[in-house]
């Protein structure tokens, strides 16, 4: 029986650069870097967000971007200081779907390695909800 997820890992050119990213926008906590030594395939950070578990690891990023993406949730009276962070980290910002009415706000916005990432102030219960009552 699957429990959860387990972690996510994503490919990335620089790992540290990464670090940095996920510490200004997700305010990620480190908990292990294999500089030391490496039991994987190369260099790798792991993190915490969210209480979920992520991996960066060395290699070679994405060279094509998609709709595929991590969405994290965030309250909808924090949103707006979340905007905030993302622009100024100057990262690109992808233009949002064309959303329901009463839908939940959602920024996307791409790392530097083509891996796209959602900010939304939604659940699922809630999401079900509007999309089931017409």
């Amino acid at each position: 029986m699957i429990e959860s997820i387990s972690h996510i890992t994503i490919i990335v050119k620089d790992v540290r650069r990464t670090a940095e990213f996920f510490h200004a926008i997700f305010n990620a906590k480190e908990v292990y870097d294999s500089s030391k030594i490496n039991f994987s395939t190369s260099y790798e950070k792991f993190f915490i967000i969210g209480g979920t578990w992520i991996v960066a690891m060395e290699g070679e990023p994405l060279s094509e971007r998609s709709y595929n993406h991590i969405a994290f949730k965030v309250p909808d009276t924090e949103f707006d200081k979340y905007v905030l962070k993302v622009k100024q980290l100057g990262v690109e910002i992808k233009a949002g779907r064309k959303r329901a009415e009463g839908e939940s706000r959602s920024i996307y916005f791409y790392d530097y390695d083509n891996h796209l990432f959602e900010l939304h102030t939604g659940t699922l219960a809630e999401r079900l909800t509007r999309y089931t009552s017409g």
